[in-house]
């Protein structure tokens, strides 16, 4: 297959209405404990196991440009994300916002008050299938003004899609026609941190192509 020539079909959110989480989800223990730490450094208490699902809205998910939080303890983190649809598996990237200070008492609903932003393109995961870990992940966070890198790894540091499912129809049941997951996300380069905008993107080496998206964060105020 000529390199870019893959089909690719748009992120249609109105399709998806069972949206998941995945966390913890990386094949190296001793990676998974990193990511553990960086958040117990925020006062998140270690999960109970590893993996683990959280169900959140699918109305949360969107492909905006803009998402509006409340408070000033949010972050991005930037995953691939699995989408079953009638015409098969299909791949995309997107970024599990999270309100870290809730973070520190309930996982659960601090992913549920942020909007699950993705890129609003796909590809079809048999294109990917064959050489997915060599697709690398990478996020950027923008803060007043500055562009840093925030996360880089490759997809090989977490558990392949196919286990993901596997273990999730263990748990849950298995993924329905219309479900999306998302699939768990590599350590950051430095601290998690709120940021202005992030900034995410997908790249395959092998077929010459990047998913990319780029959102903005607007902090509203909380009143007593």
């Amino acid at each position: 297959m000529p390199a870019g020539s893959a089909p690719t079909k748009p992120l249609d959110v109105s399709l998806i209405d069972h949206l998941a989480m995945a966390g913890w989800a990386g094949r190296d223990t001793a990676a998974v404990e990193e990511h553990i730490r960086e958040l117990e450094l925020l006062g998140t208490p270690r999960p109970t196991r590893t993996p683990v699902f959280y169900r959140v809205a699918a109305s949360l998910l969107t492909t905006a440009e803009s998402i509006q939080v409340v408070g000033g303890e949010t972050s991005g983190e930037v995953e691939f994300v699995l989408v079953n649809l009638a015409d098969g598996l299909w791949v995309g990237l997107g970024s599990d916002h999270t309100d870290r200070a809730l973070e520190r008492s309930s996982v659960a609903l601090s992913k549920q008050l942020c909007a699950k932003v993705a890129a609003p393109t796909l590809w079809r995961f048999e294109d990917v299938a064959e050489h997915w870990d060599q697709l690398v992940l990478r996020a950027w966070a923008h803060r007043d003004g500055k562009r840093a890198l925030y996360q880089e790894g490759s997809v090989a540091g977490i558990l392949p899609p196919a286990r993901l499912l596997e273990l999730y129809e263990q748990a849950e049941g298995a993924l329905p026609l219309g479900g999306a997951m998302f699939g768990g996300t590599i350590p950051v380069v430095h601290a998690i941190a709120p940021a202005d905008a992030f900034e995410m993107r997908l790249d395959d080496p092998v077929l010459g192509r990047s998913l990319h998206h780029h959102y903005r964060i607007t902090t509203l105020p909380v009143n007593a």
